[in-house]
């Protein structure tokens, strides 16, 4: 019983401990973004705060182009990801149910493209949106945010389609379905937590992505809220309340999409077992 309680008692006390680091940092962000003023830069340090103020949000919020950031960002995010998971969820299906010349090498390359660091492409990228005199441009943006999440979105939906059984698709194929149909009726459903997952991976990549669009976006009208957020000390000078609240604001969409995503991923799969 000794031995059964010690083993058990370093697994949680670990992961408690890795709990309390990585969230942390993240507690005193959103802390700091409620404190007064005169409780953010203090000798004794102020916990929780005393009495909460949206005063550091309403400063942020109303930064010069911030609304505009806001838009450009969720514009970029969501047409990249949207467009990443289309093109996966065909390329994925071919590389998990058919056989064809060059499969192999078109998944090594797959592979080779999710290695690769992408900020060694950022002069090849300029050069060619410079040329097509794109820049300033939110169309580049989108396209290469794409690009660089597809690797793992068709890596990812790959496994989750030869997962699902051959018989399920030939069962709905014999009672009449075409094989698009049957992709659409039976496969689709099951492919819920990929999509899930493969759907967070994508946003925050490029929600966070910053190389490229200080390479490539140099007008305020066409930037990012990376950028934006990267520029505080100009923006807000000291004002640490309201640092804090923009970086809280900035965070806020990928944790609510977090919670979102997570849950709809097990009724997702519940769902799609029910309906294949």
């Amino acid at each position: 019983m000794k031995r059964s309680f010690l083993g058990k008692l370093w697994p949680n006390a670990t992961s408690i401990f890795l709990f309390v680091v990585f969230v942390f940092p993240v507690y005193w962000m959103f802390a700091t973004a409620f404190k007064q003023p005169s409780d953010i830069v203090v000798d004794t340090p102020v916990w929780f705060p005393t009495s909460p103020t949206f005063e550091h949000f309403t400063t942020a919020s109303n930064a010069e182009g911030f609304w505009t950031l806001v838009r450009n960002s969720l514009t970029v995010t969501v047409l990249a990801v949207t467009l990443s998971l289309l093109i996966a969820l065909f390329a994925s299906f071919a590389l998990a149910r058919m056989r064809f010349k060059g499969r192999r090498s078109f998944i090594v390359a797959v592979m080779i493209a999710q290695m690769a660091p992408w900020e060694v492409m950022v002069i090849a990228v300029y050069m060619i949106v410079r040329d097509a005199e794109m820049l300033n441009s939110l169309v580049p943006l989108t396209v290469f945010y794409m690009v660089m999440v597809l690797p793992f979105t068709i890596l990812t939906l790959r496994g989750y389609v030869a997962a699902v059984p051959k018989e399920l698709e030939e069962s709905a194929m014999v009672d009449g379905c075409t094989r698009p149909q049957a992709f659409v009726k039976v496969i689709f459903p099951l492919l819920a937590p990929g999509l899930m997952a493969t759907s967070l991976f994508g946003f925050i990549t490029a929600w966070n992505e910053f190389s490229m669009v200080l390479i490539l976006n140099k007008d305020l009208e066409s930037q990012t809220l990376p950028i934006w957020l990267s520029s505080f000390r100009t923006v807000f000078g000291d004002d640490w309340g309201a640092t804090m609240a923009a970086s809280s604001i900035f965070a806020i969409p990928v944790l609510v999409l977090f919670v979102f995503l997570q849950r709809r991923a097990v009724s997702g799969l519940t769902e799609g077992a029910v309906k294949g």
